[in-house]
């Protein structure tokens, strides 16, 4: 899926203000940080070979409709409107790209999959991506129900969140995970580190949809809300370190962005996460290096085999970024 192969007629725009961060930076590289801090969902993974082509495509221009050229130097102020289009699908193509399979046979793979890597293709995101890695290694077994875009994927993770992810090798097994996921007796636990004390256990029983004003952000609204749907996360603390906590979370349903959207709305956002924490704090300005995106792992993953019957169970331990911003916060 290219951006070049966009249609911006009618296209949806969203206006991107030039900051200190990104004054005297040349075109393309200020719109893909930009992007990545927009909190719109189609600009969050943009790359910044992905913002060149929005600026070759004329997906990107300044607000007063001048043209710009990627080596355009950009100055603090400067508003740049960005046209989001429906990208026109593509069959996603295989890659040779090297994953840490924990488990596969016949019926199913369960992957670990790292922090950075996105699920399927998404503008600016083509290529890269665990889809192309699996068409790559498992060929055309893949379940077809997901589509060319999204073969044999059943849930996902966003890009900056690392863990297991299942994915179906034909459609009988894509039906039984898709099924144990909607009665939810598929079981995901994740681990996170958040911002603020926690010493108590609890649930987050508050639904989720789109933002009212940006759609491409999730939001907790008010039950039966046009567009909300019910959402439930229980959460429980691991080591409560005073300004920060770690914290174990178990997804009663699934929806987009659940953790972060329902961690946000407590108080205790995850670490490292741009779109929905509040100013960047002492801490994650200190350690930036170790987050490029939120502290967030998908932990353990357990399901009913489709084809056996058998309960089965993963875990795969936290990246070493994670593990070294753990042992930060012990020190502290």
């Amino acid at each position: 899926m290219r951006t070049d192969e966009w249609d911006i007629d009618g296209a949806e725009a969203v206006t991107l203000t030039v900051g200190e961060e990104t004054h005297g930076m040349r075109a393309d590289a200020a719109i893909a940080i930009l992007a990545k801090n927009s909190g719109t969902d189609a600009l969050t993974s943009l790359s910044r070979s992905g913002a060149a082509r929005l600026i070759e495509s004329g997906a990107a221009a300044r607000a007063d409709g001048t043209p710009l050229d990627k080596k355009t130097i950009l100055k603090a102020g400067d508003a740049i409107t960005v046209q989001l289009p429906e990208p026109v699908p593509t069959e996603a193509e295989p890659e040779d790209i090297p994953l840490d399979v924990v488990y596969e046979d016949e019926d199913v793979i369960v992957v670990n999959k790292p922090k950075g890597m996105v699920v399927h293709p998404a503008p600016g995101h083509e290529h890269g991506t665990l889809v192309s890695a699996l068409l790559y290694r498992c060929g055309d077994s893949l379940s077809g129900i997901g589509g060319v875009l999204r073969p044999g994927i059943v849930h996902r993770i966003d890009r900056d969140t690392t863990g297991l992810i299942a994915a179906a090798k034909n459609d009988r097994a894509h039906v039984s995970l898709a099924a144990q996921l909607a009665d939810h007796s598929m079981h995901r636990q994740y681990r996170a580190i958040v911002i603020g004390g926690i010493d108590t256990e609890g649930v987050i029983d508050a639904a989720i949809g789109r933002h009212p004003r940006d759609r491409k952000k999730m939001a907790v609204l008010p039950s039966g809300a046009s567009g909300a749907r019910d959402a439930r996360t229980h959460y429980y603390p691991i080591t409560d370190y005073g300004a920060f906590s770690e914290v174990r979370l178990i997804l009663e349903t699934g929806r987009t962005h659940q953790i972060r959207v329902h961690m946000s709305h407590i108080g205790h956002p995850v670490l490292g996460d741009e779109i929905y924490g509040a100013n960047r704090t002492p801490f994650e300005k200190k350690h930036a290096a170790l987050l490029t995106g939120q502290a967030l792992h998908a932990e353990t993953l357990t399901f009913t085999h489709p084809r056996t019957g058998e309960k089965m169970t993963f875990s795969a331990p936290p990246p070493k970024e994670y593990l070294k911003l753990i042992e930060i916060l012990e020190n502290m």
